[in-house]
């Protein structure tokens, strides 16, 4: 059990708020789905804080092509450079917590990389803002701060994000028990692109306040390290020719016909390259 914490009111009284288990998963799911801030985006990335774009909740995921979904993701939200992240939400009090949510969770995330196409995440975003009277176009903007931004291309990016397995699991719970914290450590360690992680969210309340406290489980610097290394080479520009002097274009003149008279040198046969 948790200890107490106390909100001070108007610099003049304690109030004591105790820990509260909350009354089911569905009110859990909900809360989440509310408030995107309780995965802690700032303790993911300390550097660049995460912020959360909710695709949907209770997301079908198919088992083979044209296939109807076979599971459902409880959450599925993007961050702001298009990593897929999948979030699966256990109370403390549903035994599957300790293991059967790990194989669960791996079923998802290896059929989502294969079968979950880009234009089907841009229809349930769609269908998510519709259905919270918002729009999609509008929502997707003011997320990643552009107006510029092609929606089809978008999805199209998160779509190769997670055929290339750069996504990010998480376990939401509200106590994470110590042997899914051992296991999430050691999956994020081992995995060199997806990110596996946990967070447990503490509900406290007292005399009608009530506060939520997430905290973030399973990051190590090294994993951090490793998958920083990846994904920046993953994204790192691929050139040829014709890309290189089309980025040569505004040089002046002197320094493009030297770049021209260098790449000569270096393409000719005849060199040779010391070791």
């Amino acid at each position: 059990m948790a200890d107490p914490i106390y909100l001070i009111k108007d610099s003049q009284r304690a109030v004591r708020m105790d820990p509260q288990p909350y009354v089911s998963e569905d009110e859990f799911q909900e809360l989440l789905g509310r408030f995107p801030e309780l995965l802690a985006g700032e303790q993911v990335d300390r550097e660049n804080p995460r912020r959360w774009l909710l695709v949907a909740r209770e997301i079908g995921i198919p088992d083979s092509e044209n296939a109807g979904g076979r599971w459902s993701l409880d959450h599925l939200f993007v961050d702001q450079d298009g990593i897929p992240t999948l979030i699966e939400v256990k109370r403390q009090s549903d035994s599957r917590l300790r293991r059967e949510v790990v194989g669960q969770v791996l079923d998802y995330a290896a059929n989502a990389a294969r079968f979950w196409p880009g234009s089907y995440l841009q229809q349930r975003f769609e269908k998510t803002c519709q259905e919270a009277e918002r729009n999609p176009s509008e929502v997707l903007g003011r997320f990643l701060e552009t107006q510029d931004q092609d929606p089809a291309a978008f999805w199209l990016a998160v779509e190769g994000r997670l055929r290339d397995g750069d996504m990010r699991l998480i376990f939401l719970a509200d106590e994470v028990p110590l042997e899914l914290q051992r296991i999430v450590e050691f999956l994020n360690s081992q995995m060199t692109k997806t990110e596996v992680l946990a967070i447990e969210v503490r509900r406290y309340s007292g005399e009608g306040y009530s506060t939520h406290v997430p905290r973030l489980l399973g990051q190590t610097a090294e994993a951090q390290v490793a998958k920083g290394a990846s994904r920046a080479s993953s994204q790192r520009r691929k050139w040829d020719d014709a890309s290189f002097f089309s980025a040569a274009a505004p040089l002046p003149e002197s320094t493009k016909d030297a770049l021209r008279k260098l790449f000569l040198l270096a393409s000719s046969p005849g060199l040779l390259l010391a070791a």
